[in-house]
């Protein structure tokens, strides 16, 4: 049975380690996401109300928690949105549909609180099937006017953004330091660092921009 609810004080530790767990040699050689999570409970932009763990037959499995971050209009008028990440399932209970799930439940609760647009940076192939889609269609860019393929955008309010253009920016929160990533998690118990095709495909998305027109 899956239960989503908060996160409570008591699975921080457990939340940190499915973290490790599920992003460890994906995107590179080791990871720093549990690191980031840490860092994040302690931002004035991280949402409690949006931290939320998926919880099957009374053990943690997954994880999600959202930061504020921000639209800047070309007149200057800054719109208040959310971010989330990072969004973790434990590597043995992986596509099995729990985070779907946990996602469907936090966008429910954050429009409840209110918001109405979500920014998010990931592969398409992952959440086009949860109403994300690409930031040019809605005319989001980055400050350097460009539009990242991995950039997806989904309205919790349908016609929350009106097609003006707008500037992303995440937060501070999110510029960790890549060096005391790595002390941390020398720290905890070793896991063998990898060189894996995915490393290769996140490079790729990553680097990759939707041309203008």
């Amino acid at each position: 049975m899956l239960t989503i609810r908060n996160e409570t004080q008591a699975d921080r530790r457990t939340v940190e380690a499915v973290t490790r767990r599920a992003f460890y040699n994906v995107y590179a050689p080791g990871c720093t996401e549990h690191y980031l999570v840490r860092a994040m409970r302690e931002h004035p932009d991280f949402i409690p109300e949006l931290d939320f763990v998926a919880e099957l037959n009374g053990q943690v499995i997954g994880n999600v928690m959202y930061t504020k971050a921000a639209l800047t209009g070309q007149t200057g008028e800054v719109k208040d949105i959310l971010t989330f990440g990072p969004v973790s399932i434990a590597p043995e209970h992986q596509r099995k549909g729990y985070g779907r799930l946990l996602l469907e439940r936090s966008f429910l609760r954050a429009a409840e609180l209110g918001w109405d647009v979500v920014v998010i940076f990931g592969s398409p192939a992952n959440y086009v099937g949860l109403g994300f889609k690409s930031c040019k269609k809605f005319n989001v860019c980055l400050e350097n006017g460009r539009f990242p393929s991995a950039m997806l955008v989904k309205e919790l309010r349908e016609g929350a953004l009106d097609g003006r253009r707008w500037v992303y920016r995440h937060s501070p929160v999110m510029d960790i330091d890549e060096e005391a990533a790595r002390r941390y998690d020398g720290t905890l118990e070793p896991m063998a660092k990898e060189r894996r095709p995915s490393q290769e495909e996140f490079y790729i998305m990553s680097h990759s921009f939707l041309e203008e027109g």
